[in-house]
């Protein structure tokens, strides 16, 4: 299966496997098991953040493979991101040793700065509150002096390549405009409901590889919500009729159909299943092809629905950089 699937070219001439394991929201017992399961079926591509606490689980699943030679740490391609705690300059280099060290290697594939705008950074909590509740946020952020920091990173050898997540157009060109070396990646919200047309378009112009989270919709949002004591409704993508009806037509799952989908259009997936066979159906996606008609269908699903905007973690709008 590991070699049957595709890969993308970077901007730094560096491969990204296509499908990914996307691990927010699991942890512990369960995540050590799935990313276990994931690994033998074929998984090559692990995602992950400092803010989703997993990093040390994933590092003990990695290091038993690297230790025992069933991987050489060159085939893992390991994802994490900057925590909106550590936005700014010296807080770069502060949260990638601790993930480093979390994840029991010396580099990362990708880091990414998980999201525009910053939080203050106090010790032992990742969304520091005010007393009234609210977040107590860091409205000083500076793009471009974070990503002078992370170049650094580059430069010392601890990632391989950079990038940026959860950033609008503006952010991303701004990025651009003034970057020696250019965001290798954009992770984003992505999935039919919501295809951010105009954004991946940007990406493409300028060779920035767009990865899709929440490429089959996320029931994991809505427990999420409400750790925050908000709602969330979670539109049914996979119980679409449009996409139930193409896939009864390539007698495939409704997942393996919106997957290729994004496969076709040349993004990166990363969806989260503990589910032995669903992560076996997830990866087994290169074996057919979507026609003309099918990706119209699922083109026209398209309706700007936003799973996640973040307005559940109380008072971030009100920072500048809030990106939706």
């Amino acid at each position: 299966m590991a070699s049957k699937i595709q890969s993308f070219k970077l901007n730094n001439g560096r491969e990204m496997p296509s499908v990914g394991y996307g691990t927010w929201m699991a942890k512990d017992d369960e995540l050590e098991k799935a990313i276990e399961a994931a690994l033998e079926i074929g998984y090559r591509h692990i995602d992950t953040a400092y803010t989703y606490e997993n990093e040390k689980v994933i590092g003990r699943v990695l290091k038993r493979w690297f230790d025992a030679g069933k991987l050489k740490r060159e085939d893992i391609f390991l994802v994490t991101k900057l925590p909106p705690t550590g936005n700014r300059p010296e807080g770069v280099p502060k949260f990638l040793k601790r993930s480093l060290e979390s994840l029991q290697v010396d580099y990362v594939d990708l880091y990414l700065i998980h999201v525009p705008f910053g939080f203050k950074d106090v010790e032992g909590t990742l969304q520091p509150k005010k007393e009234d509740g609210t977040t107590d946020l860091d409205l000083t952020t500076d793009h471009v002096a974070m990503w002078k920091a992370m170049e650094q990173q580059v430069d010392a050898g601890l990632t391989k390549a950079i990038g940026i997540s959860n950033f609008n157009k503006a952010q991303v060109e701004r990025i651009l405009n003034n970057s020696r070396i250019k965001p290798s990646a954009l992770q984003i919200e992505l999935h039919v409901y919501l295809q951010q047309n105009e954004l991946v378009h940007l990406c493409r112009q300028n060779d920035i590889q767009v990865t899709a989270y929440s490429p089959l919709g996320s029931p994991g949002i809505v427990a999420f919500y409400a750790k925050h004591g908000a709602k969330a409704e979670m539109p049914d993508i996979l119980g679409n009729p449009v996409v139930k009806a193409i896939a009864q037509k390539h007698s495939k799952s409704a997942a393996q159909i919106v997957l290729r989908y994004h496969i076709q259009r040349q993004i990166v997936v990363i969806p989260k299943s503990t589910n032995p066979e669903r992560l076996r159906q997830n990866l087994d996606i290169f074996g057919f092809q979507l026609d003309e008609d099918d990706i119209k269908q699922l083109k026209s699903l398209d309706v700007g629905i936003r799973l996640l905007s973040f307005k559940m973690l109380k008072g971030v709008e009100e920072h500048p950089e809030f990106p939706f």
